[in-house]
């Protein structure tokens, strides 16, 4: 996960553009594995990749255009009462959202390996986190003062196949 931070602190200062950012976060989802820096508490989760970055975009036929393009990502499903086109080639890596403020990562969810939805919630739990589920970003644990960030600072869980683990 020290990429992701690397990638996301290169960005907000300007050492990035969003494209490389995006091109960045896409390649280690695309690739499946994130490499920790840092020793991993027993009681941790084991992260098995970036599961997909969500984008607020100001056209979503333009920005599924330029994906697919340069990736050969194809939409796989569509939210239309919320403006979300998602895309990927079997799962979604890549979520587009109309939505101001545009060119923003709104967020990424982490891939969890053996997914136990329980199980991760007693571990939120104990750690002072309130685990929450709701439309927009499925099962998720925000921290507080999570808003005033540009990356907003929330992890999104998902199972280890890739799945979601609500239906929009």
């Amino acid at each position: 996960m020290k990429l992701v931070s690397e990638l996301v602190e290169r960005y907000e200062r300007g050492g990035l553009s969003r494209r490389e950012l995006i091109q960045g976060l896409t390649l280690l989802v695309a690739s499946g594995s994130a490499s920790a820096a840092t020793e991993t508490p027993a009681d941790a989760m084991t992260p098995n990749g970036i599961d997909h970055v969500s984008i607020r975009v100001s056209d979503l036929a333009r920005s599924a255009a330029f994906y697919n393009s340069l990736f050969g990502l194809r939409p796989l499903s569509e939210d239309k009462p919320h403006n979300i086109l998602r895309l990927g080639d079997k799962r979604v890596i890549v979520s587009l959202r109309q939505d101001a403020p545009h060119g923003t990562i709104d967020h990424f969810g982490v891939g969890v390996q053996d997914f136990d939805k329980p199980k991760i919630t007693r571990l939120l739990q104990q750690r002072g986190l309130t685990p929450q589920e709701d439309w927009e970003y499925g099962f998720l644990c925000a921290r507080p003062g999570w808003r005033a960030s540009p990356v907003r600072e929330i992890a999104r869980f998902a199972t280890s196949s890739g799945g979601r683990q609500t239906s929009h």
